[in-house]
């Protein structure tokens, strides 16, 4: 993995309220898990890919929030940290999916030790962590690195596949433009987009699949959403939607005081549990 001429990872911070952080890690040079364990863990593990449109990684509102939600809960959590396609990357439309495989077999390989099922793996994403998610979900199986280590034999299909207001379609007409400009270029052929766009891309062994949007959301149009769960059940894969109207963009867990929404992580939770996770 040869890391571009002059990328140094550094994480800011955009709150001024000491009991509200909301941190971004840009320019990620090696791609990472940070992982909240529970005293007791229930097998099952989640990995979560915040969102940034492709530019960065939101640290708390869209990783360690729910992440300790979690783990509180007794799952095991991995937030990751993946690396950025514009960052000067060899391959770098898809580098984010190579480390959202990597996170995946590295996971399922430590199982034992980390005292997790196998079987019960969540991959978990927001915004364009969702398009992380969603690419997985459809290329899980797409050879996008050469093997590292043992950990690569494993295979790197989730077994749930949660998409929280997603980045889904590179389709111009419903695309958050700077995660796709980002991805793909502002000028890609018909053939790229159609590989970048995961409701393009749907097969019948997908995993379970959870989304969540707000039909009021300004900067990924629900329409991706919306695609992708028709697509999806097309292929007969088992899909939960929840589509709110309020709650914009970005809302994680604690932007969403006084709205219906508010009640998602709860949702998430008995999905999870109907689908034999916890």
């Amino acid at each position: 993995m040869d890391i571009p001429d002059g990328l140094a990872e550094e994480v800011l911070q955009r709150s001024d309220d000491p009991l509200a952080s909301d941190r971004i890690a840009q320019n990620i040079v090696k791609p990472r898990l940070d992982i909240f364990r529970p005293a007791e863990p229930d097998g099952t593990a989640v990995i979560i890919a915040p969102g940034g449109g492709y530019r960065y990684c939101v640290v708390d509102k869209e990783g360690y929030e729910l992440a300790r939600f979690l783990r509180d809960r007794g799952t095991t959590v991995y937030v990751l940290f993946y690396r950025l396609p514009a960052n000067g990357w060899a391959n770098g439309n898809d580098v984010p999916l190579a480390d959202a495989q990597r996170a995946v077999r590295l996971v399922r390989s430590r199982a034992k030790l980390e005292r997790i099922d196998p079987a019960r793996i969540a991959f978990a994403g927001f915004s364009a962590g969702g398009h992380v998610a969603t690419s997985l979900m459809t290329r899980f199986d797409a050879g996008v690195y050469d093997p590292v280590d043992i950990a690569d034999a494993a295979p790197a299909r989730p077994d749930a596949l949660v998409a929280i207001y997603p980045v889904v379609s590179m389709d111009s007409a419903i695309a958050h433009i700077g995660s796709r400009d980002r991805l793909i270029g502002t000028k890609p052929d018909a053939a790229l987009t159609a590989l970048h766009s995961p409701e393009q891309n749907v097969r019948a062994d997908m995993p379970p699949l959870f989304l969540l949007h707000a039909e009021d959301d300004d900067v990924v149009p629900v329409a991706n959403s919306m695609r992708l769960h028709q697509a999806a059940g097309e292929t007969g894969t088992p899909v939960e939607a929840h589509y709110f109207a309020k709650g914009g963009h970005g809302f994680g867990l604690m932007k969403t005081a006084g709205l219906p929404v508010a009640i998602w992580p709860e949702l998430l939770w008995n999905w999870m549990n109907a689908q034999q996770l916890l």
